[in-house]
């Protein structure tokens, strides 16, 4: 006697959950440019690394005498395997079993996953394709009932957000709680034409709301990557997956973890010449920070996160002499890189992101201030960016600014915590004060111009006079800038701040979460 028969049943049911929701569902999930979910998965992880939990559940139905006629497997796959030889959790919807509408073990499933990723300490991925846990009005006749809707597992949800990476894909319609799962993550991507995020989708939208979007317009990679719900687009799914592993790579496992360091492969003493010619004389001419980044960081090492929404600020991943870091930038190209709304949302995500996984921070300041103006109060930029300022007081994590240009009122003394070190370096085009000389001139002298015979040439005295002390030696004298330095010097001072910064962040890894006490 043995357990043979039992045994070859497990067979049967892990060969028919290999089907996942047939041939022709496959079929029609391939002839939509998308891959089958186990695909998805075989690509994400490392090869021979996914060890797959609950592969059994859904579905089965049974002949008269009890015996296994067919399966049909849970519209979730979850399970653990590797990343770079690292270890990861991974929740992927299969939309070819009822579109990733919630079945009889999806919520169960998903909540092990989110279980597995808080106790285990790991990173954890969604891929999600359809309502991912969410409902249809099907299901009303298959259990004749209805419920309140809970929201299960969400306390795990939220936790994870402060223990361990979550990276997030949109590979297909995600409504309801499939977008919420996109949406609650450290990283998103979605995938261009295929990929759409709604609260609900065109059909719940035309009922309720007399519109008629289709889903590109209504969710589309485009709408969603500048609206701040989704971070990156993706050219196509290995394109997405290929994003959610670069992102994990900069990240530790967990937050009682220092970030993984790689070999440096470029000279950390390297002294770039195009730096002494990028920053226009023109105040008001804007120029490539992008390329200043390029060019101080590690060759290819930059990963650039949620570019599309809030473009005045700049926040990515790159590496100095293979050590992680995370890069708040500002964007002169737009509005000048002042501080809008929009930015405020993105600079304090980013930078809660990087507190809370203790990333150093790199920070290049060319910041005219918070942007003005009716539209500007409109969207509340005060309140958001006094929360953009709280979450860098906040941060814990070693934070070196590079004061590129300007550095005006109160977003731009929000470019480190004056309450600690605030280590930063000045470039000799520093500009900074309460106000820009041009506007500020106009409000302070407005009784003299008025008054003059020839305030043309009384405007051009009075700010020649002011020129001359806002020279940033003049601030280096009275030590109100500590250093100013050569800004083909920026890259070796990095790399050694870099160093050290990530020598104290493995002293304190071990401590676990961050305690931040009551947060703004």
């Amino acid at each position: 006697m043995t357990w043979e028969p039992e045994l070859a049943e497990l067979r049967q049911r892990r060969e028919l959950a290999q089907r996942m929701g047939g041939e022709e569902r496959v079929a029609r999930q391939r002839g939509a440019g998308k891959l089958t979910v186990r695909e998805r998965i075989e690509r994400l992880l490392d090869p021979g690394t996914f060890h797959e939990t609950g592969g059994l559940a859904g579905q089965a139905t049974y002949d008269e005498a009890g015996a296994l006629t067919d399966f049909l497997p849970a519209n979730m796959l979850v399970g653990r395997g590797r990343i770079d030889g690292r270890r990861m959790v991974v929740q992927a919807d299969d939309f070819t079993v009822r579109g990733g509408a919630a079945d009889a073990a999806i919520w169960e499933k998903m909540i092990w996953a989110e279980r597995a990723a808080h106790e285990l300490r790991t990173p954890i991925v969604r891929l999600v394709d359809g309502t991912g846990g969410g409902g249809s009005v099907k299901s009303l006749e298959t259990t004749g009932f209805s419920y309140v809707p809970p929201l299960p597992g969400f306390d795990l949800v939220i936790a994870n957000l402060a223990r361990v990476p979550v990276a997030a894909a949109a590979l297909g319609p995600c409504a309801g709680m499939g977008a919420v799962r996109v949406s609650l993550s450290h990283f998103s991507v979605i995938v261009r034409g295929s990929g759409q995020l709604f609260v609900a989708g065109p059909p719940v939208v035309a009922a309720a709301m007399g519109e008629q979007p289709d889903k590109e317009e209504l969710g589309g990679s485009r709408m969603q990557t500048r609206s701040g719900a989704v971070d990156n687009e993706a050219a196509d799914e290995d394109d997405a997956l290929d994003q959610i592993r670069r992102f994990l790579s900069y990240l530790p496992g967990s937050a009682w973890e220092a970030p993984p360091i790689i070999a440096g492969t470029d000279a950390p003493d390297r002294r770039e010449e195009k730096l002494l010619g990028i920053v226009p004389r023109d105040p008001r001419q804007p120029f490539e920070m992008r390329r200043i980044l390029e060019l101080i960081v590690d060759r290819g090492s930059v990963f650039e996160m949620g570019r599309r929404f809030g473009p005045s600020v700049i926040t990515a991943f790159a590496r100095l002499d293979g050590r992680p870091v995370g890069v708040l930038a500002s964007d002169p190209k737009h509005y000048g890189g002042g501080i809008t709304a929009e930015a405020s949302d993105k600079l304090t995500r980013f930078v809660d992101l990087c507190d809370a996984f203790r990333l150093p921070v790199l920070n290049l300041v060319d910041n005219p201030g918070f942007v003005i103006g009716t539209d500007a109060e409109r969207r509340g930029t005060v309140r958001r960016g006094g929360r953009a300022l709280a979450a860098v007081l906040q941060a814990q994590t070693p934070w070196c600014s590079i004061l590129v240009r300007k550095v005006y009122g109160v977003a731009g003394a929000g470019h480190g915590d004056g309450s600690r070190l605030n280590l930063r370096f000045a470039w000799p085009s520093g500009s900074w004060g309460s106000l820009p000389i041009a506007g500020g001139l106009e409000a302070a002298y407005r009784r003299e111009l008025e008054a003059a015979d020839d305030p043309v040439a009384l405007r051009a005295e009075i700010e020649a006079r002011l020129q001359r002390a806002v020279s940033p030696f003049r601030t280096a004298e009275r030590f109100s800038v500590e250093e100013i330095i050569d800004p083909r010097d920026t890259r070796p001072i990095l790399c050694d701040w870099a160093a050290r910064a990530h020598e104290l962040v493995a002293m304190d890894a071990h401590h676990g979460p961050i305690s931040r006490g009551t947060r703004v």
